[in-house]
């Protein structure tokens, strides 16, 4: 076994250390991610109505745009950005937040996404330590973050992450790794029919949308990852935290009721909680219930 691997299996700070910096390096990805993948999802469904609407026109040529290529550059003066003003969360500290070149403000959100990448993913190595459950673990939590981000700008759950996240956690846990193979299927199916049902159900009576078909294949995907036992307390907690959310923009910035916002964000804080604390909390409701 190489020593490395030795090292992160027998010293858990060293364990913890390398996943924060390793994901800190994949926040910086994940910012890409967050951005070109909705872009990309755009121009594909234009490329597709552009050929159905007009069969016989010659297809124009477009510049290459997928999560590596083009290269990444300031928004306001096209300034290439070089690998040392790229350093996760320490470039944008030693640049005050600024293009290099043209002092233009760069977003803090950039920081942001890469250090929440870093401590939670590190909250989850703490959490399971050295073994699969921590390293898939990690995984659903850079995938979540990226789902939250892109639902808060686009209100959109893309299926080239949801899809996969379903299979992955059926995946994983042919091994039993969160839960059994059993509870992973029966999860995934009953995760993605509660929301279908409550969708269908609200439509009929109101005429109105309450979720996306997006928010039924991240609640499947949960499901699958960590068993139909867990799907009561994602619920529960997702909406708690989207009822305090939205009041808040009800209230504190005076929008109104009738507001539109993403569910998507709270399934998956709700999900990052129940992976590590949802059986915790399922004991202490059922002590408490049973006094």
């Amino acid at each position: 076994m190489p020593e490395i691997v030795v090292l992160l299996a027998e010293s858990p700070t060293t364990f913890i250390s390398f996943i924060f910096v390793l994901s800190l390096i994949v926040g910086s990805f994940l910012n890409v991610v967050i951005y070109r993948l909705p872009v990309m999802m755009d121009r594909s469904v234009k490329d597709f109505c552009q050929v159905y609407l007009n069969p016989d026109d010659e297809p124009q040529p477009q510049p290459t745009f997928n999560l590596v290529k083009p290269d990444s550059t300031c928004p306001h003066c096209n300034h290439l950005i070089r690998w040392w003003e790229n350093i996760p969360v320490l470039s944008w500290l030693f640049l005050r937040g600024q293009c290099s070149n043209c002092k233009q403000p760069v977003s803090v959100r950039y920081p942001f996404v890469e250090l929440l990448t870093g401590l939670l993913s590190a909250w989850v190595a703490w959490h399971f330590g050295y073994g699969p459950e921590a390293f898939t673990g990690v995984l659903l939590c850079w995938l979540l973050i990226t789902l939250t981000f892109i639902d808060f700008d686009t209100m959109q759950l893309p299926d080239e992450l949801t899809l996969p996240l379903v299979w992955i956690g059926l995946l994983i846990n042919t091994a039993s790794t969160f839960v059994s193979p059993v509870d992973a299927i029966i999860g995934a199916c009953a995760g993605y029919l509660i929301l279908w049902s409550i969708y269908w159900a609200f439509k009929l009576l109101t005429g109105k949308e309450g979720f996306g078909y997006g928010d039924f294949k991240l609640l499947a995907a949960l499901g699958a990852w960590f068993g139909w036992q867990q799907l009561p307390i994602i619920i529960l907690l997702s909406s708690v935290v989207g009822a305090v959310i939205g009041i808040f923009l009800m209230f504190y910035k005076h929008q109104g009721k009738s507001i539109a916002f993403p569910f998507g964000p709270y399934l998956a804080i709700a999900g990052f909680i129940a992976m590590l604390y949802g059986e915790w909390i399922v004991e202490q409701y059922l002590k408490y219930l049973l006094g």
